[in-house]
């Protein structure tokens, strides 16, 4: 692996518009206003070039690429990639290697790593000591949620910014300086823009400034001209280069919540041809698989519950083989999923239980722990009468004090769950009764209703 500037090498001609139109400065980056706007630390920090490690975290085509290489011009350091998808141990090395050299003569390295996240936590771990002495001020890039999927000794030393998805007026911006700039851009190739068809594409593109770019570089490349020889660039154009694209949705848009609602509908309504309908729709329209694997966690929870406990698990085990074998059959394991769960017996009692449970946490008066139910680690408690006449559960009959409470005596009686008729909750249904009789026949009952 050669050193790596960001910037690219090479004759402009031949570079992808995107990365021609790279900025090398704050004040060229478009978006991210959040943390680069005027007087924000992390601006600030750039600008002294003050270079600290971080986690970059964000939707694809947010600038996470493009922030470090500004973070390297600003600091005057050298940049060595790696990328988690093709890069293994040898390749690591040698960028630690270079770095070292770089550090014997005076001069900053930065280590960039893309998709951080696809790396196992034994090889984040191997970053740590070289962050630690200096070698290398990482620069970590990932599309998924850093509390989930890096290490906490990883991000104990880096700063995690999260990057946003551009607005439509900060694409159209991107855009614009692209048809605008004669040396870098297209500014030397005029263009008749028909139909609102700026508008539409950066609508269409989710919030990706790459993206964005590399489609109008496309409608340049394919479009007509007219006699005066400026090019034509229509919506029909635009369709036909975005193809299924222009059907994908926003995010933050009512299509993206209407998917996401008739996926879960379909699942609790125990219709699995709708769900996988509505599963393919999202993927045909740019949604991340691991976004749908979540969720269906969530909804084994709540829309099935004790009904079947598995149901968890085998959504669990949908998301651990996506991110073992990729998107091609990993989406496959999540259709798995999505059918075994319409499939499932319902129940969501364990989820109205704790919402109840919840409620009354909240709003009614922080009862005291009765004395039985206290720990009494020392004699003073103890005397106290910390866990005085407390029953120990595994020397009754049937390991069940029967009598026994648990709940402070002003909520003697309260109940949460209720277990459906609807498969294992059916047994639990049965077990519960079966326990609620013994506590009723008990001599012994610590205080009654």
């Amino acid at each position: 692996m050669s050193n790596y500037r960001l910037d690219f090498s090479g004759d402009e001609d031949f570079r992808p518009l995107a990365a021609r139109m790279r900025p090398q400065t704050i004040e060229q980056y478009i978006g991210q206003q959040h943390i680069l706007g005027q007087d924000k630390p992390l601006r600030r920090a750039l600008q002294a070039g003050h270079l600290h490690s971080m986690i970059l975290w964000g939707p694809p085509g947010t600038g996470k690429t493009t922030l470090a290489e500004v973070a390297a011009n600003y600091a005057n350091a050298e940049v060595e990639r790696v990328s988690a998808v093709t890069s293994g141990v040898k390749e690591i090395r040698a960028a630690i290697d270079r770095a070292r050299e770089n550090q014997r003569v005076g001069r900053r390295t930065i280590l960039f790593v893309d998709e951080v996240h696809r790396f196992n936590k034994s090889q984040q771990d191997a970053f740590l000591p070289h962050i630690e002495d200096g070698t290398v001020t990482f620069i970590g890039a990932t599309t998924e949620n850093p509390s989930f999927e890096l290490n906490n000794a990883l991000l104990s030393r880096a700063r995690v910014y999260k990057l946003t998805s551009l607005s439509v007026d900060e694409i159209l911006q991107t855009l614009q300086q692209a048809i605008d700039d004669k040396q870098k851009g297209l500014g030397q190739h005029p263009a008749d823009f028909h139909d609102n068809v700026l508008q539409r594409l950066a609508e269409l593109v989710n919030g990706d400034a790459r993206m964005s770019l590399n489609y109008l570089e496309l409608l340049y490349d394919m479009a007509s001209q007219d006699a005066q020889g400026r090019k034509q660039i229509t919506l029909s154009l635009l369709a036909e280069v975005a193809g299924e694209k222009v059907a994908r949705f926003d995010n933050k848009g009512d299509i993206w919540y209407d998917l996401i609602s008739a996926l879960h509908k379909s699942i609790r309504g125990s219709n699995a041809d709708a769900a996988l309908y509505w599963m393919a729709r999202m993927i045909s329209a740019g949604c991340d698989p691991l976004y749908i694997a979540r969720r269906l966690l969530a909804i084994a929870s709540e829309d099935v519950g004790n009904a079947d406990p598995r149901a968890m698990q085998v959504a669990l085990s949908a998301w651990d083989c996506f991110t073992r074998v990729g998107p091609a059959e990993g989406e496959r394991a999540i259709a798995q999923a999505v059918v075994y769960l319409a499939c499932a017996p319902k129940s969501n009692a364990v989820y109205t239980a704790w919402k109840q449970a919840l409620n009354d946490a909240r709003n009614l008066p922080e009862y005291e722990v009765p004395a039985h139910l206290r720990n009494a680690p020392t004699h003073l408690m103890k005397d106290l009468g910390y866990g005085a006449e407390y029953r120990y559960a595994h020397d009754e009959p049937g390991a069940f004090a029967a009598g026994e409470r648990y709940l402070p005596p002003e909520m003697v009686g309260k109940r949460y769950y209720f277990p459906t008729n609807r498969g294992l909750e059916t047994k639990i249904a049965e077990k519960l009764q079966y326990l609620a009789d013994l506590d009723v026949k008990s001599p012994q009952k610590r205080y009654e209703k």
